[in-house]
């Protein structure tokens, strides 16, 4: 009883610790509820997101971990960085959060003999670059005008450092300008001395005698905020009155402009003045009441701005892909092992797993939809959530149908590999950014795209289930012929899938493209990348029904279509050549580069003759055509 009871017990513990990590952040009982604060709306490049999204948008625009170092040493989320940032940036400035790997640039900022022994790389603090602005701006300046094509390493680096530190000073100046003292006393002070400021410009504009101090005092705060208003990115202050979404958020320094002009200061201002002033002075109290009372007010005015960004800050703290990314490792050691010892048990608890996983995976999707408002493949990072969510579908009928754990491993492999790629390009900005003009369309997204990444998934899958065949082929001593035929048969399988989707999603493609840009074809970059999956995919079926390959010859085309995919998918990006260069990312070039030398090494192991082990067994002549899908 408690040995069938085992694997059911121990999926419900696993998924129980799952629930737990997921479970809405709660506020600490004493102290700063950053918890709240990172679910307030603000408009960031186009989209309305949460204060918790801008903070770990920006961390990991100024390095590659999404992570930072604060003053003094203790964990501290991202939004609690933000909050220094915005708030309190003298103390912000000492935080190391920006990252320097080009030992060049490093010799430039003299930090060459610095590394970082915690986290194993060099970050910086901004009062760290102080001394050096004026060289970096220099350097970056100078670097634009080589060509971004041929840019080297270093020229890369400045102008990246010099991007962010950019971004770090709009940051400082998103609610209040940086270097007041008492923001809340500023706004009251304007407050007074706008009627008597626009009064004595009246007066002066009429000719009449006015007041010389009430004047300079309003053309003072006029300049400050101008020049507040030059730095925008963050839009954190609603504008109940504007005709239209597009103008509904205002920066900071709009918004103080606008008072001159309505003679009343924005209610957001208020609060946000209040909500600083308490933490400055560390008053927890006066500022968790003043977060409180800001989301009521917003409540009251802009209630269709709210659900969106409370649902993303839980979706960044529940991380749902990377719990399926655990799930995906447990289910691979379970599979595997399942070979070796206790089958039944491990492959039911591999099973159950990999449901588990899939089910995550498929509720990040359905929710990026939702929050983005769109078909689930709108960039790079959402393809490749996207192609192995269709790889682990397809390998869950493939493990029903066959019951041998390869569904299983194949289902780990894939989902894992395809959320660390997506996991690394999270970190080059919003995933969920505005969609080029180029992609604009909810019918080609939700047709040509997602058609054609299933092409991709299924072509994948095929090539991982050659690597599986030519590992187990040489190293596991119970490959059988038996396990050869069936393995040939599911790589088949799933080629007939991969040449249908790609054959389809092409042709869709091309009538995108006569619609949007006048022509069928264009022999884009990608558009050669789709046409040579679906050429490649025609040859491995040609030659498989010519009776040109066996098993193995099919397994070892079937990874040489890995090569191919992983070159239309990523390999055409980087020639930032076509109309479908949308998705340019160089520091994955090394990353391809190994992945195809790593390829072709299993081709040639593949190639390579096996010793016999024990006697042969008859094989059985390969199935006809019509026979090969039973």
């Amino acid at each position: 009883m408690i040995k069938k009871a085992a694997p059911w017990i121990f999926v419900l513990l696993v998924a129980g610790w799952l629930a737990s990590k997921m479970m809405p952040e709660k506020p600490a009982p004493q102290g700063f509820n950053f918890v709240e604060f990172g679910k307030l709306p603000v408009l960031v490049g186009g989209r309305v997101m949460p204060m918790d999204s801008v903070a770990r948008i920006s961390l990991s625009l100024m390095n590659h971990h999404g992570a930072y170092e604060p003053v003094p040493h203790k964990p501290v989320p991202p939004v609690a960085w933000l909050v220094n940032v915005m708030m309190r940036p003298e103390e912000a400035d000492q935080a190391r959060v920006f990252e320097i790997v080009n030992p060049e640039l490093l010799d430039l900022l003299g930090g060459s003999d610095r590394q970082d022994k915690l986290f194993a790389f060099n970050l910086f603090s901004f009062n760290e670059f102080k001394p050096f602005l004026s060289e970096i701006e220099k350097q970056a300046q100078a670097a634009e005008q080589t060509d971004a094509q041929t840019r080297n390493a270093f020229q890369r680096e400045i102008i990246k450092l010099r991007n962010a530190l950019l971004l770090y000073l709009r940051l400082k100046n998103s609610l209040q300008p940086e270097g007041s003292p008492d923001f809340k006393e500023e706004i009251d002070a304007f407050a007074q001395a706008v009627p008597t400021g626009m009064q004595a410009i009246q007066d002066r504009d009429a000719g009449k005698p006015f007041d010389q101090a009430a004047f300079e005092r309003i053309l003072q705060f006029t300049q400050r905020y101008q020049n507040l208003a030059q730095a925008r990115y963050v839009y954190a202050f609603p504008d109940p009155a504007a005709p239209d979404a597009t103008g509904r958020w205002q920066h900071v320094g709009e918004a103080l402009l606008g008072t001159i002009r309505t003679r009343r200061v924005e209610p957001a201002v208020g609060f946000y003045a209040t909500l600083i002033s308490a933490y400055r002075q560390g008053d927890a109290a006066g500022f968790n009441a003043a977060v409180s009372n800001y989301q009521n007010y917003l409540r009251r005015t802009v209630p269709g701005e709210l659900n969106r960004p409370d649902l993303e800050a839980w979706f960044n703290h529940a991380a749902p892909f990377l719990q399926a990314m655990v799930l995906y490792v447990l289910v691979f050691i379970c599979a595997v092992l399942s070979w070796l010892f206790w089958p039944r048990t491990l492959a039911r608890v591999a099973g159950w797993l990999l449901l588990l996983a899939f089910v995550l995976h498929t509720g990040g999707l359905i929710t990026r939809m939702y929050l983005q408002g769109r078909p689930p493949v709108t960039n790079l990072y959402s393809s490749a959530i996207f192609v192995g969510w269709g790889a682990v579908l397809l390998c869950l009928f493939l493990e029903r149908i066959y019951r041998n754990g390869i569904g299983n491993v194949c289902a780990a492999t894939a989902g894992f590999v395809t959320l660390l790629i997506a996991y690394n390009l999270q970190l080059d900005g919003d995933t969920l950014e505005m969609l080029r003009a180029v992609l604009d369309t909810n019918v080609w997204l939700a047709t040509h795209v997602v058609v054609v990444a299933l092409g991709y998934s299924s072509t994948f899958l095929a090539g991982l289930l050659g690597v599986i065949y030519v590992i187990r082929r040489l190293f596991v001593r119970s490959f059988t012929p038996e396990l050869s035929r069936s393995l040939g048969r599911m790589i088949y399988g799933i080629v007939c899938f991969a040449t249908l989707f790609s054959l389809v999603g092409t042709i869709l493609g091309g009538i995108w493209a006569d619609q949007s840009w006048g022509r069928f074809w264009g022999w884009d970059p990608k558009e050669n990348g789709a046409l040579l999956i679906v050429l490649w995919n025609a040859i491995i079926l040609h030659a498989r029904w010519g009776g040109y390959v066996k098993e193995r010859g099919i397994a070892l085309m079937a990874v040489f279509g890995n090569i191919i995919t992983s070159l239309s998918w990523f390999g055409t990006n980087m020639l930032g050549v076509g109309l479908h260069s949308y998705g340019f990312m160089d520091q994955a070039f090394n990353v391809l580069i190994g992945f195809i030398a790593g390829q072709l090494v299993l081709i040639g192991i593949g190639l390579l003759p096996v010793a016999s082990r024990g006697p042969k067994r008859p094989v059985a002549p390969l199935e006809q055509a019509g026979q090969l899908t039973k």
